[in-house]
């Protein structure tokens, strides 16, 4: 069976959205651990009820972010993960870190990429007058946001929305989405090649599959 290791930095809404998929079987792994680099992250909580392993670095105990990087490559790493899952991390990794990992590791981002990389983006939705917004999951490279996108959802923007209201449209999405493309790694169907994804030995688009 293959290894996934999540890492999260905070309440951890979608790696509860992949724990429950693994036991039901709609992915064919197993979380062998889950990261964080905030203590009171509830993802971790998350994991310790499911009986995964949960475990914290501080940053503080490492002199620079590539050496933080460094030290939870080298944890990673003993759990043998055949996928690294980024659900919520709030840091941005050191190229080295993604060069470790290049190939197995995705993220989930709360827009339509290329559009609103980095922070704050349903604000900048709702501040834009949008009609609509969403999610991503992409491959992680080296670029903040940047890596091949696998699979969009997207959500209607209503006049009066409050960000609150937005997140959680978007999140429903999120749930869905990211176990499937998990389940697509996992199953061997999904793959990396020259900076491209494909699907079933298919390149993607820009926006990648299904965009329509």
């Amino acid at each position: 069976m293959k290894r996934i290791v999540v890492l999260v930095s905070g309440e951890g809404s979608n790696l509860q959205a992949l724990i429950d998929a693994c036991q039901q079987g709609r992915i064919n792994a197993k979380i062998s651990a889950v990261f964080s680099n905030k203590i009171a992250a509830y993802g971790l909580e998350r994991a310790r009820l499911a009986d995964i392993p949960a475990h914290t670095l501080d940053v503080k105990a490492y002199e620079d972010r590539t050496a933080f990087d460094e030290a939870l490559a080298d944890a990673i790493e003993t759990f043998r993960p055949d996928l690294v899952v980024l659900a919520g991390y709030m840091r941005i990794l050191s190229a080295e870190f993604v060069q470790r990992f290049a190939g197995r590791m995705i993220n989930i981002h709360p827009s339509l990429l290329p559009k609103y990389p980095g922070l704050h983006t349903h604000r900048q939705a709702i501040e834009n007058q949008d009609a609509e917004h969403g999610t991503s999951v992409h491959f992680v490279t080296e670029q903040l946001d940047g890596g091949p996108v696998i699979l969009q959802a997207k959500v209607p923007v209503f006049a009066g929305d409050t960000q609150d209201e937005l997140i959680a449209r978007v999140q429903t999405q999120e749930h869905s989405i990211y176990p499937l493309v998990v389940s697509w790694f996992v199953d061997g169907r999904l793959s990396l090649q020259n900076g491209q994804a494909f699907l079933d030995n298919k390149l993607l688009s820009e926006r990648g599959y299904a965009e329509d």
